[in-house]
């Protein structure tokens, strides 16, 4: 990141099931040890099943600080991990996703379902509104985001985002890569002033 920057803690959106290709867990257990090999704190959805489970077992494997949130509800049904660094019960997923953006420095999204889309779009979002300037990444196992990343462009070309916009997040099929892409990333301007509140943002802090 810019100098001065400093990233302690990745978060990590993925599927809560494995998905049709055994590339994605390949990809899940790349990450997760690759997170905790550089001494990064993971945050993630504190589930024990899919790319998520992986996710988590590969980073505790390798020694990491790995934490979870996850909403009460869903412990109920027997998927929390039980053998995490720390885990945080929130009352919703709208809870969950506030907790996981200020537990974190930056986003890295994996192949996953609906949630997953959604929790990449909030906080691509909020980076874009500026309310956060945290950096986010794709994990494009064997090309898993191209038509998303194809759709983000899409939006920029007709007007609905600025052209800035797509300096918000970085991509790459290799998790090692991804890693230092984020660590090398700088925000970008937004542009107007009345977009860019990370200063009014910063000094409510």
């Amino acid at each position: 990141m810019a100098e001065g920057r400093t990233v302690r803690s990745i978060c990590v959106f993925c599927g809560s099931r494995p998905g049709g290709d055994p590339a994605f867990a390949a990809g899940a257990a790349a990450l997760g040890a690759a997170i905790a090999k550089r001494g990064f704190t993971l945050v993630y959805g504190g589930a024990k099943v899919g790319l998520m489970g992986v996710l988590a077992n590969a980073a505790l494997a390798e020694g990491g600080r790995v934490v979870g949130v996850i909403p009460k509800g869903l412990v109920s049904k027997e998927i929390a991990h039980e053998g995490l660094t720390e885990l945080y019960l929130t009352e919703s997923m709208n809870d969950r996703k506030e907790r996981m953006v200020l537990l974190s420095d930056a986003f890295i999204s994996m192949p996953g379902g609906w949630g997953t889309y959604d929790e990449l779009f909030e906080v691509l979002t909020l980076a874009q509104i500026g309310f956060h300037d945290k950096p986010s990444a794709f994990l494009n196992v064997n090309g898993y985001f191209d038509p998303l990343l194809a759709l983000l462009h899409h939006t920029i070309v007709h007007g609905f985002a600025a052209p800035q916009h797509e300096q918000l997040y970085v991509a790459a099929a290799d998790a090692e890569e991804l890693i230092d892409a984020l660590v090398a990333w700088a925000p970008p301007p937004l542009g107007d002033r009345l977009l860019d509140r990370r200063a009014v943002v910063a000094e409510k802090k």
